[in-house]
């Protein structure tokens, strides 16, 4: 039997180069080996309180482009999170064994204080409940399909360690120490981070990691024209065109490198190291390279966004399929704590 693996994505904005090669790839490779689970966590992205239609704009974003770059919806269950109401009575099952303190010491809600200390204001100000209580949703997620693998990145690693944290409390709490094969086993599986090594982080244009808060992103689904201003964009030195290059300190390699296979990389680094190309034709042998890798999924992206129906078939049937299983193990879940 084949081990359940589970990914979520939030749904913030459009999706761009760093998410497709550092998320959307290495989950959707999940699927050769796994049962897998992919949502669209909107419930999340409420913790930044964004405006309704924008947040319904970004959960069809987000499902055309997993579905573009290949997941098949028939072999995966992909649904949105708030079509399984089953997971938010979790949620608030799984508090009830969370200690605060335990709360208290997670990275989102830790990292924020800080920076209202250093700027002097009260510690929880502009802190909602929705990002204290983030890890407690996130591990009803988890465990509400109770997933042997979780892929996430390093600093997402603690949500899952909380995750098997609750589920060992509850279990431990309703009388089952191990797995087992009786009556006593625990409802709970307990759940492994997968954090792959070969995922590399992806730099922006500006050479810090790409991401929406710096502005320094390449967004996928552009067309070629604004892609490739875009691409222009990426800073470099004032190196002439006739000087070497250290491909290691150009953002513009560093870039390029994660679309080629080892041969290509090689042949373009010793390009770099043996001068005589402007940092205008790196620039375009990248966009070349880019914009031929998303010629298709930019096509498929744009179809499926253009049709409404068929977007709301495919979450309609991961609704059905993702509560056929959580709504009779809540049921299971309510048997043990009593309220049934």
């Amino acid at each position: 039997m084949l081990q359940r693996a589970l990914t979520g994505v939030k749904p913030t904005g459009d999706p761009h180069l760093g998410n497709w090669l550092g998320a959307i790839a290495p989950a959707l490779e999940l699927a050769r080996d796994y049962d897998t689970f992919y949502f669209i966590a909107d419930y999340h992205a409420l913790t930044s309180t964004p405006a309704g239609e924008e947040l319904r704009r970004h959960v069809r974003s987000i499902a055309a482009t997993y579905l573009a770059f290949g997941l098949d919806p028939k072999k995966s269950v992909f649904y949105r999170q708030s079509d399984v109401p089953e997971i938010f009575e979790l949620s608030w099952i799984l508090s009830c064994f969370t200690p605060k303190g335990f709360m208290n010491r997670a990275h989102a809600y830790k990292d924020a204080v800080a920076r209202n200390l250093d700027a002097g204001k009260d510690p929880d100000d502009g802190v909602n409940m929705g990002v204290f209580g983030y890890p407690v949703l996130m591990a009803a997620d988890i465990l509400m399909f109770n997933a042997d693998v979780v892929p996430v990145g390093a600093d997402q690693k603690q949500h899952v360690e909380f995750a098997r944290d609750i589920a060992e409390r509850f279990n431990l709490h309703y009388g089952a120490s191990k797995a087992s094969a009786t009556e006593n086993a625990p409802l709970f599986h307990l759940p492994e981070a997968r954090i792959s090594s070969a995922v590399k982080t992806v730099v922006g244009l500006d050479g810090r990691k790409m991401s929406k808060s710096y502005d320094n992103t390449l967004p996928l689904f552009l067309d070629e024209k604004p892609l490739l201003k875009r691409v222009n964009q990426i800073v470099t030195n004032s190196q002439s065109p006739e000087e070497p290059k250290d491909p290691n300190q150009s953002h513009v390699f560093q870039l390029h490198q994660l679309l080629l296979n080892p041969g290509e990389e090689g042949e373009l680094r010793k390009r770099y190291l043996a001068g005589g190309m402007g940092w205008g034709a790196a620039k375009k042998l990248f966009f070349e390279t880019l914009n031929e890798r998303l010629r298709g999924p930019r096509g498929e992206y744009n179809r499926l966004l253009a049709d409404s129906a068929y977007l709301d078939s495919v979450l309609h049937e991961g609704k059905l399929r993702a509560r056929s299983l959580a709504a009779p193990f809540l049921e299971t879940i309510r048997k043990t704590i009593g309220i049934q």
